[in-house]
């Protein structure tokens, strides 16, 4: 087995956090003067090459070792395409949407502020605690993913890494907030790229196929799993994209439009390209006869990964070890500096001292860790804020196209919360019985059921959520006509509002010392 010696297991372990640790605390040293808004943001800042590197440490983390090749060993190649164009494709959104949210609120750094000028209080609270949530349970994920990648790899136990990454991520975010993020994710990123590239150099020398084994596994065929996921996992990711407050912070980070395309389509390729490659270590354990192994003792397909890396030197592990350690860093400090500045600007309107702000980031750690520890599946949790964030987010997304002016918070409110009662109503009759129903908002079946519960459930979200905000558009606008008629007042409802008579000047300050990137006044929820 090539695995590395217990010493060299942690050597390299806590070395590679040792390293990230003295690099942000350095960094941090350097920005010890900076304000509070760009403790927070770091709004018109950043060029293309960084912003690349960025989207890619951020989008990638530890536990794609687990999710890409277990469904490489399920659905095949088509699956390992699909997953992968269904991962980095997404990305594109942001620089779409992107410059059209920062000319309507050039203030703002996440996505939630404009969703406050938009529609109201009411549906910035709501989408923060989506967002928030989202945020706790990728944190969640990332932490266990590590504490089970270091174990399998090396033997150790989990539970100390997760920790000292949460202390060391912790210190550096606490203390340099998101520019700290940025410019380590920069130092991650390149990392990451490079050790993968060697990864894959030395599976690819290493690992000896058995080719008569290829037609038999039935990898190269489509199946009907595959075709499901042709329309799932675009829905489930594009959508849960929106929710992660991380790339919001590094689109409204890009300097000018140009840069933000350029940024996020080199990260669209690089992405695609890596995570093509570790679902294929899924394909290559099939091919290879290491997976599913003995009978009486099967190898389970999440970690199909770590099943072929047994089969190799010793220090090819120890490159898969450090690599996991700085793909888990850098998503994970991304995702507590985007924790930090969203609860700071939807809960506190950024008007807290920047010391109980970074207060608050060792505050959120510590639940993380509780739960984490205990967490059930990976891909389960990654599921649960998928299936939510595709009831949620396209009856958000209506009210960008000025031609839906009419266009309420109540009505997102309602489709959203309406999507997850769909799928409610289409499991019970699926199945069958409501307890089923009520589980398939969970998806405790996972993923990769067999017939179409999943399939039916990611249609019901956005498609019931759409109905029900459409429903309660026709409510709201019944209840004012009743309004404007008793007291004899003139229906406006339907009435173009008045910022839609000049646009907003795309290059106004996005940064002020008292309350940093707040838009200007709050839209109707009703």
């Amino acid at each position: 087995m090539g695995q590395p010696s217990f010493q060299a297991s942690n050597a390299l372990v806590y070395l590679t956090y040792a390293a990230f640790l003295i690099i942000g605390v350095g960094i941090a040293w350097t920005l010890r003067k900076q304000s509070k808004g760009e403790f927070l943001s770091g709004n018109r800042t950043q060029t293309a090459f960084p912003l690349a590197l960025n989207f890619i440490a951020s989008a990638l983390g530890s536990g794609i070792l687990f999710a890409y090749p277990q469904l490489a060993t399920i659905a095949g190649v088509q699956g390992v395409v699909i997953y992968a164009l269904s991962s980095g494709c997404p990305l594109l959104i942001f620089a779409a949407l992107g410059p059209i949210i920062r000319r309507k609120c050039p203030e703002g750094f996440v996505l939630t502020e404009w969703t406050r000028q938009r529609y109201g209080i009411a549906t910035a609270l709501y989408l923060s605690a989506m967002t928030m949530l989202t945020l706790f349970l990728y944190m969640v994920s990332e932490l266990s993913a590590i504490g089970q990648v270091v174990n399998l790899l090396t033997g150790l136990d989990g539970l100390p890494v997760l920790i000292v990454e949460c202390v060391v991520t912790t210190i550096y975010t606490s203390l340099g907030g998101f520019s700290i993020s940025f410019l380590t994710d920069n130092v991650q990123g390149a990392m990451v790229v490079g050790l993968i590239a060697i990864a894959a150099i030395a599976i690819g020398v290493e690992t000896k196929i058995d080719t008569s084994l290829i037609d038999p596994s039935g990898l190269l065929k489509p199946s009907l799993l595959g075709w499901q996921l042709l329309y799932i996992l675009p829905v489930a990711i594009l959508t849960n994209d929106f929710f992660l407050s991380s790339f919001w912070l590094r689109t409204f980070a890009s300097k000018t439009d140009k840069d933000l395309w350029v940024g996020i389509s080199i990260a669209v390729v690089a992405i695609l390209i890596i995570v093509t490659l570790v679902g294929s270590t899924g394909l290559i354990a099939t091919w290879a006869g290491i997976y599913p192994g003995d009978p009486e003792n099967p190898v389970d397909g999440a970690v199909a990964f770590f099943a072929l890396l047994e089969q190799l030197p010793a220090w090819v592990v120890g490159f898969v070890v450090v690599m996991s350690c700085t793909l888990s860093t850098a998503a994970f400090d991304s995702f507590q500096t985007a924790m930090v500045s969203t609860a700071s600007n939807d809960l506190f309107r950024n008007k807290l001292n920047i010391w109980w702000i970074r207060a608050g980031v060792v505050v959120i750690i510590i639940p993380v860790v509780v739960v984490a520890i205990r967490a059930p599946s990976i891909l389960q949790i990654y599921l649960i804020s998928d299936l939510l964030s595709a009831a949620v987010i396209p009856v958000l997304v209506i009210g960008l196209n000025d031609t839906f002016y009419w266009w309420r918070g109540f009505e997102v409110v309602v489709g959203g919360l309406g999507g997850i009662f769909t799928v409610f109503l289409f499991g019970t009759v699926y199945y069958g019985n409501a307890k089923d129903g009520g589980k398939l908002i969970l998806l405790e079946q996972g993923l990769f059921q067999e017939g179409w519960g999943a399939f039916g459930a990611f249609v019901a979200a956005p498609v019931g959520g759409i109905l029900w905000g459409f429903a309660a558009l026709a409510l709201r606008l019944g209840i004012q006509w009743v309004i404007a008629k008793k007291k004899g007042a003139r229906f406006d409802a339907l009435d173009r509002p008045g910022y839609l008579e000049g646009e907003r000047d795309e290059d106004v300050d996005a940064i002020s010392e008292d309350a940093p990137g707040l838009g200007k006044g709050d839209g109707k929820f009703f």
